[in-house]
């Protein structure tokens, strides 16, 4: 049975370049086999066919015949040569020879080195592989309570891809980043192929970038966390005991009880940052102290301090 070839692209018998190639390019997106891989095999015949379609109407010459004649006096070694419609402008007797799908398809398309397509989301069209935009990298700001407990966060983003004309459209979409505990400044997310994408060029991948916010008690320095502690000279002597709150809600006591020297911290164990790559372990809590002294003492209070210090260097 002859192929109507305007029925098959959906266009009129008048239609323009113009028209044929917006017909095209949206049956195209619809029926490439890698976009419809569960119905692979359908797939395949109605792309070739579409092609063949656009290849046959797209071309002036193959138009006449086929209009003229139809679809069997282009494919039938038999075609008259000697009818006017099968001789080319140069007198050269014409002969049809379809057009590889995958050609086509690239031609409008794009694709790297005029070959492939990008817009399949995957970056490729059977075995072609095609170039990719460079990837977009954001910073993803979190605080400290976020990456002790872990978190999960929804972004919505909007980027620019080809609609089934391969024109600009923009879409949105919320991606959920689930945080690890532990994560640090540093760590990268990646989504591929979620930024924008141009016809012929595969979409760039969408990079979020961990940054930590700052914390008004703690200091992290790699999987310890830091308290800096201020403390009266008379707290660094004889001892004392404050209370933390942790990152995750708890109430701890630390107590002093030695003599607060220059350069002197407590360590606590277990109670830093978690191990994201040894789950179930912490770093530790350094607590470091800075010891205020007293701006001014009186004459009995300084003979006091000598006479009980005078006693403790004995």
């Amino acid at each position: 049975m002859a192929v109507d070839y305007y029925s098959v692209l959906k266009v009129k018998r008048n239609a323009t370049e113009e028209d044929l190639k917006k017909a095209y390019k949206k049956l195209a997106m619809k029926w490439h086999p890698d976009k419809n891989p569960i119905n692979k095999k359908e797939a395949e015949a109605k792309f070739k066919q579409i092609s063949e379609a656009y290849d046959v109407l797209s071309d002036p010459q193959k138009r006449q015949i086929y209009d003229l004649y139809g679809e069997e006096a282009l494919t039938s070694a038999e075609f008259n040569p000697s009818s006017p419609a099968s001789v080319n402008a140069s007198g050269r007797h014409f002969r049809f020879h379809p057009r590889d799908a995958e050609d086509i398809f690239a031609e409008l398309f794009g694709g790297s080195d005029g070959k492939g397509n990008c817009g399949t989301g995957n970056g490729e069209v059977g075995s072609q592989k095609c170039r990719k935009a460079p990837a977009v990298e954001s910073k993803l700001a979190l605080g400290l309570e976020e990456l002790y407990k872990g978190t999960r966060r929804k972004m919505k983003i909007a980027r620019t891809v080809p609609d089934e004309f391969g024109k600009p459209k923009t879409v949105e979409e919320i991606l959920k980043i689930d945080i690890k505990p532990g994560w640090k400044k540093g760590t990268k997310i990646t989504f591929p192929e979620k930024g924008n994408q141009e016809p012929g060029i595969a979409a760039a991948d969408l990079i979020f970038v961990i940054d930590e916010k700052p914390h008004g008690v703690f200091k992290r320095d790699g999987n310890d966390l830091v308290v800096n502690k201020k403390i009266s000279l008379l707290e660094a002597l004889t001892g004392n005991t404050f209370d933390l709150t942790t990152l995750d809600g708890r109430y701890i006591t630390i107590p002093i009880t030695d003599i607060v020297k220059p350069g002197h911290e407590v360590l606590i164990p277990n109670e830093g940052m978690p191990i994201s790559k040894s789950p179930g372990q912490k770093g530790n809590l350094k607590i470091k102290f800075e010891v205020t002294f007293p701006s001014k003492l009186t004459a009995e209070q300084k003979s006091d301090l000598r006479r009980v210090l005078s006693r403790a260097d004995r």
